[in-house]
């Protein structure tokens, strides 16, 4: 009897092993894994765990994917951008607390700070994204989003501005160190010559400012993170107010990344590859043109390509090997970089230190609030749809490159990314540059 009870109980036990052995954690198969786990732990361990290339993006890969497997199944967060906050966010308070092993936060903060990881992704997100994106479409979108982008940079400040005076806080207080960091287009090229131009102008350490406006910054980003994951949402419930992807309603039946991708799924490696050694040769050559007349690399690289683009200058070839790029940077170098974004560029205690000041907080969250409802309607009136219009702009009030990577993830828009650099770059040139010209008038 017993013999005839443990033949079931065994195949059971089996087909649960079996169940269990065929799933996924992301895009990696259960028993590789396992084994990543397993290396981990005993490099860990023996403390043996290489400081170079291989040993970060093993580390990356193993905690990243199932970060995000964490986040898509939390009831309600998954709708906000769940996996995008656990990824990038959990991690910023793993190291706070100092819970994740001192060479693991060593190894993924040298490889983001000394190899420039980000530049690479965008780089090759910016080429995958416009080379396979419909011309007439990059057309109407880069024009109407510019003025979009000017209308966010007048309401923004003034709702913001008005907002924290009705807290109690001065309008000098509240446009300042609340406002211009928020939409100073993130922290290295933002927040830092934010800070520097006013300790030229006032009676303030530079690295004083710099304290004060980062956690600004910082929380701004997570708002803008978590309402990117709402109008996504609002993008699901109301199909009619988003193009899954387009600023504008293409000419032709299907958008070329739509209709590149009906051809073959399957990335061509050769076209791929000649579409990365493009957007590698045009970031190097950003970096030449940044040299010479201080215009920052990714926005020469967006500029060339989306002329280029505009021109009929790019051949099916590399249109067909951009989507094919598009597709590896998305599903297999985003959730790596978010979880170095956390780990290497996210402290914790600045996000802390915003929540204990009420009239600050919601501050930031009715300035961004603002930024993404004035570019919502505006998109309306425009002939834009307002949901994909609005992850866009809303870059311009997250942390750079790192904040944009984290929006639209949340919103579900990385093909964005183009215009996202348009909100980060041109509108925190604009915010920078108005905000020490004011401060000269107002010290």
């Amino acid at each position: 009897m017993m013999e005839t009870n443990s033949i079931p109980n065994d195949a059971q036990h089996k087909n649960i092993f079996q169940k269990f052995m065929g799933l996924n954690i992301g895009i990696v198969p259960m028993p590789l894994y396992l084994l990543l786990l397993v290396t981990y732990l005993l490099l860990t361990i023996t403390k043996q765990m290489p400081n170079d290339m291989i040993g970060a993006i093993g580390i990356m890969t193993l905690f990243s994917f199932i970060l995000e497997e964490i986040g898509k199944h939390i009831p309600i967060l998954n709708s906000l951008g769940g996996k995008v906050l656990v990824v990038t966010f959990l991690p910023s308070y793993l190291v706070y607390m100092d819970w994740l092993p001192n060479s693991t936060t060593k190894i993924v903060t040298d490889f983001m700070n000394n190899n420039n990881f980000l530049a690479v992704f965008i780089a090759l997100l910016i080429v995958g994204s416009i080379s396979a994106m419909n011309r007439k479409t990059l057309i109407q979108a880069s024009m109407r989003i510019i003025v979009v982008l000017l209308i966010c940079e007048v309401v923004g400040p003034l709702v913001g501005m008005g907002f924290g005076m009705l807290l109690g806080l001065s309008a000098y207080k509240s446009y300042f160190f609340i406002v211009a960091p928020i939409m100073a287009g993130g922290v290295g090229e933002g927040a830092l010559p934010l800070s520097l131009g006013y300790a030229a102008i006032i009676s303030m350490g530079q690295q004083d400012i710099f304290a004060q406006i980062l956690p600004c910054v910082m929380l701004g980003s997570l708002v803008a993170v978590i309402e990117a994951g709402i109008l996504r949402q609002v993008g699901v419930k109301k199909p009619n107010l988003t193009g899954n992807g387009r600023l504008v309603e293409s000419d032709d039946s299907a958008d070329e990344l739509g209709s590149l991708s009906s051809k073959s799924d399957t990335a061509n490696i050769t076209k791929m590859l000649i579409s990365g050694i493009l957007a590698i040769t045009l970031y190097m050559l950003g970096v030449w043109v940044n040299s010479v007349i201080h215009l920052p690399a990714p926005i020469v690289l967006l500029i060339v390509v989306m002329v280029a683009k505009m021109l009929g200058w790019i051949p099916d070839s590399v249109q067909e090997g951009g989507k094919s790029l598009y597709s590896l940077t998305v599903k297999g170098i985003s959730p790596l970089l978010l979880f170095g974004v956390g780990v290497a560029m996210t402290p914790w205690k600045s996000l802390v230190t915003v929540f204990t000041n009420v009239p600050m907080l919601l501050t930031i969250f009715v300035t961004v609030t603002a930024i993404i409802l004035a570019a919502f309607f505006s998109a309306k009136l425009l002939g834009m749809y307002p949901v994909d219009t609005a992850i866009a702009v809303s870059c311009c009030s997250g942390q750079g490159g790192t904040g944009a990577l984290a929006i639209l993830a949340a919103g579900d828009r990385m093909n964005l990314m183009p215009f996202a650099q348009v909100a980060v770059r041109l509108g925190g040139a604009i915010t920078v540059t108005l905000s020490i010209f004011l401060m000269r008038f107002f010290a």
